[in-house]
């Protein structure tokens, strides 16, 4: 399921603060992208305890219970974990990947409240939360019976708030300061075949590893942690942030002419990185309108031009990456600029000769 209406994890809350007190709440979202989490903290803002079932991991006997006899008559004895006497959070995870014969499990659970003759305590909550069946999870249809019991929610990663919350989190610095520079690198499709992909869920786990290994963390074992967790374009991009950050040899730098581009063979990922870094600062920086530009950056437009010359020098395949379209083949620099590029580029290029 999919929606052009989403959330970002700082909205959510405020959603189920609304939503999921009076009726039960499903989350949509892709893989690694903070659902569970998001769930758990709600849950304890309300100083509720949180029980999740995790959907692929019940069969129909572990919400309905098993029969027992009391004075003389069968019942149903629900799970001890369900049957509480105090209210709680019941956070049903993964439930659009549970067997059909689970979900109509869960129909009186979350409609009604109730399994069998017990009853949830007044003040609890339901929420579930899923995976879309194209994100390549483990995902069945949902019935529309279930569908129908539920307010659907869809959430969407946000940079700013993952950045918000790495910060007091511990997050390593360089994974907060490379996100903040590549905040388009949060998060990315899965693929369809069987490899890392970035998710903040990912971030967070190369952070740990970092913790764990020190900053003296060698380039090499640096490669491995970043491609073991991390989509390959993201994982070489960041290694190679890492590089900067060792030898102090960053854009701004570069930028101020203190020094060039990378020109040894040994430093091409880092040209690659700089050169991914040079056009993701034109695009924020570079107004829309040249008319509408301050001095400052009609001085950045003009360094940006020789900036290229040199970059082409080097490599014509970064300098061409630099002013390339974006994946839905609209420019991502200011057509005023890649104009302008187009008619200085042979000056400047004579210039240099």
């Amino acid at each position: 399921m999919h929606s052009a209406i989403t959330v970002t994890p700082g909205q959510l809350p405020d959603v189920l603060l609304h939503a999921a007190v009076v009726r039960p709440v499903f989350v949509w979202g892709a893989p690694g992208i903070g659902k569970s989490s998001l769930v758990r903290d709600f849950a304890a803002s309300l100083g509720l305890d949180c029980v999740t079932l995790v959907g692929t991991q019940l069969a129909p006997e572990d919400l309905i219970g098993v029969p027992q006899l009391v004075d003389g008559r069968s019942r149903f004895a629900p799970p001890e974990s369900i049957a509480r006497d105090e209210p709680y959070c019941l956070f049903l995870d993964e439930l659009n990947s549970s067997a059909p014969e689970v979900q109509k499990a869960f129909y009186s659970l979350i409609l009604d409240r109730r399994i069998g003759a017990y009853e949830l305590p007044p003040g609890s909550i339901v929420i579930g939360a899923g995976n879309r069946a194209t994100d390549n999870a483990l995902a069945r249809p949902m019935a529309s019976a279930l569908v129908n019991r539920l307010i659907h929610v869809h959430l969407r990663a946000s940079a700013a708030d993952w950045m918000a919350w790495a910060v007091p989190a511990g997050v390593h610095p360089w994974v907060v300061d490379y996100l903040t520079e590549r905040p388009d690198q949060l998060w990315r499709d899965p693929p369809k075949t069987e490899e890392p992909f970035s998710t903040p869920r990912s971030w967070h786990m190369l952070s740990d590893l970092l913790h764990s290994y020190g900053d003296d963390v060698g380039e090499d074992i640096l490669r491995v942690l970043a491609n073991g967790a991390l989509s390959p374009p993201h994982a070489s991009a960041f290694t190679a942030y890492v590089k900067v950050v060792r030898h102090r040899f960053g854009l701004d730098a570069i930028l101020r002419g203190d020094v060039g581009w990378p020109a040894a063979p040994q430093d091409r990922d880092l040209l690659y990185f700089l050169a991914e870094t040079f056009r993701a600062r034109l695009a924020k920086e570079l107004p829309a309108d040249r008319e509408h530009g301050s001095a400052r950056l009609r001085q950045l437009s003009h360094r940006a031009k020789g900036l290229l010359v040199e970059l082409a020098e080097l490599s014509l395949e970064c300098a061409q990456l630099v002013i390339a379209p974006g994946a839905d083949g609209l420019p991502v620099l200011p057509t005023w600029f890649l104009v302008e590029v187009g008619r200085d580029l042979p000056r400047l290029v004579a210039a240099r000769s």
